[in-house]
């Protein structure tokens, strides 16, 4: 039987450890290896330092490793570990091979941080005191460091930020400020090169769907410690970007359109949040037993295998072209307020594959990554980066049925009922009509958890929005944005 080969050394050298002469080895693949020990460089080596004669190495792992740290996914824990090369000639030494090599992944050495104070359970303050500064710190990143203080405050800083400084934009919230920031970098003359700056996202909101998203798809759990951690990795991934469009208004998402009654649950529950997460749960079963129907329209443009959905249709001639802010300052707050920044993908929209689906409908989801909160996953086959958004549509369906409907969204079972149409769509629009059993009253469009659109007769109606409660648009640019991701 072959033996498995030792891997190679990069450097080797005896060292004392607790006052013990042993030999350690960094190995070319990235191990740090002695005595019955082995550190993984890239997983398990956030940094290190010097005291005196002796190198601190800065480590997060996972609690109840045995040898080679890894195995069954577990509480993160930092560890320091403590070495003493034999001379200063050795000491500058294993300095300079450990930097290398931990500068060859590619990771980050300054950050933006922005830490929303306001967000969720007003959690942010401390998840960034107690794990994200720590851990960064330990990784020898720099950190500039911004608290938000009002609504849109975090696209502003995104606008006019001076990006060559930095390596990348960490959000510690919900997912309401990377919505910000990603508006905001699309917004600027220099677009292009802005909106591949990375992105990192921290959990610390009410939904944190991203998060959830981007960690469940590495198998890890949705915790500060595991984000930080995949920021600090350096590893990137692309995502998609949705344009919602009326008329001369564009906002962009990442996340979600909601309309029906996913939206009045995201939005109408505001009025509980006092109680956390527990107000989407407690006032969708008010919603459900007071079931409301909408009528309207969809026309959408399905992916490759989702044709037999809906009747063949075609769409006016519809421009995608120049945006001109508007005159009454909304453009300012959530879309780009220059002429220059992005103007949505490029697409031939009249000459593509429509189909069309005449409501009443009871909800209307599209959905651009799996989670649309913790313990939501709304799009069970959604990807990133696949240039398609996932619809989730009922039409119809008994209280019932909706309730059994809520039990499976925490694992994605939804989508297997007979009273939900699932499928991916490029492109489409969405003709908001009056509540089925009240003409007088109209709807809420629900874009990444904020009012886009509110129409007559419905919670916070008076409230200005970005968006009539009209016809819409929506198209998707395949990988546009860039976020830090596990692997």
């Amino acid at each position: 039987m072959e033996q498995s080969r030792a891997p190679e050394a990069l450097f080797s050298d005896r060292v004392k450890i607790n006052g013990v002469v042993t030999l350690m080895t960094l190995t070319v693949n990235g191990q740090l290896r002695w005595s019955d020990r082995c550190l993984v460089v890239e997983k398990e080596i956030l940094g290190f330092v010097v005291n005196g004669s002796k190198i601190k190495i800065r480590t997060i792992v996972e609690a109840g490793a045995g040898i080679c740290c890894g195995g069954n996914k577990g509480a993160l824990v930092r560890k320091n570990f403590t070495f003493e090369p034999l001379s200063d000639d050795l000491l500058r030494l294993w300095c300079d091979n450990l930097q290398n090599y931990i500068d060859s992944l590619g990771r980050p050495k300054r950050l933006f941080v922005l830490v929303n104070p306001y967000g969720g359970k007003r959690s942010a303050s401390k998840i960034f005191l107690d794990f994200v500064k720590p851990l960064l710190e330990d990784a020898n990143i720099e950190i500039t460091v911004q608290e938000t203080q009002y609504r849109l405050h975090a696209k502003e800083i995104a606008l006019s930020l001076e990006l060559p400084k930095y390596d990348g934009i960490v959000c510690v919230s919900g997912d309401g400020i990377l919505v910000e920031v990603i508006n905001g970098l699309l917004g600027r003359g220099d677009w292009k090169t802005a909106i591949t700056m990375p992105l990192g996202v921290v959990p610390a909101g009410t939904g944190n769907g991203m998060a959830k998203s981007l960690l469940d798809s590495a198998g890890e759990p949705c915790t500060p410690a595991n984000a930080v951690l995949s920021i600090i990795r350096g590893h990137r991934h692309s995502l998609d970007v949705a344009t919602v469009s009326q008329g001369q208004t564009k906002f962009f998402s990442v996340l979600m359109l909601a309309w029906g009654l996913v939206g009045d649950i995201d939005i109408e529950s505001e009025k509980y949040r006092w109680m956390g997460s527990a107000r989407i749960d407690f006032y969708a079963i008010q919603r459900i037993f007071c079931l409301r129907k909408y009528n309207g329209c969809i026309k959408f443009v399905p992916a490759p295998g989702y044709e037999a959905c809906g009747e063949v249709t075609s769409i006016e001639c519809e421009s995608t072209g120049e945006v001109i802010p508007s005159e009454d300052g909304t453009d300012k707050l959530l879309v780009n307020g220059q002429q220059n920044g992005y103007q949505g993908a490029d697409i031939d929209m009249k000459n593509l594959n429509w189909r069309k689906v005449d409501g009443p409908f009871v909800s209307i989801w599209l959905h651009n990554v799996p989670w649309g909160g913790e313990d939501t996953m709304a799009a069970p086959d959604a990807k990133f980066s696949d240039g398609y958004l996932d619809l989730i549509m009922v039409k119809d369906c008994t209280r019932l049925g909706l309730l059994r409907l809520m039990t499976e969204l925490n694992n994605g079972g939804h989508v297997k009922s007979p009273h939900v149409q699932y499928l991916k769509v490029k492109a489409f629009i969405l003709e908001p009509g009056p509540r089925n059993d009240d003409p007088s009253k109209e709807g809420i469009i629900d874009v990444d958890g904020e009012l886009l659109a509110s129409g007559k007769g419905t919670y916070r109606c008076d409230q200005k929005t970005l968006l009539a409660y009209e016809k819409l648009h929506i198209n998707v640019e395949q990988g546009l944005a860039t976020l830090f991701c596990p692997i």
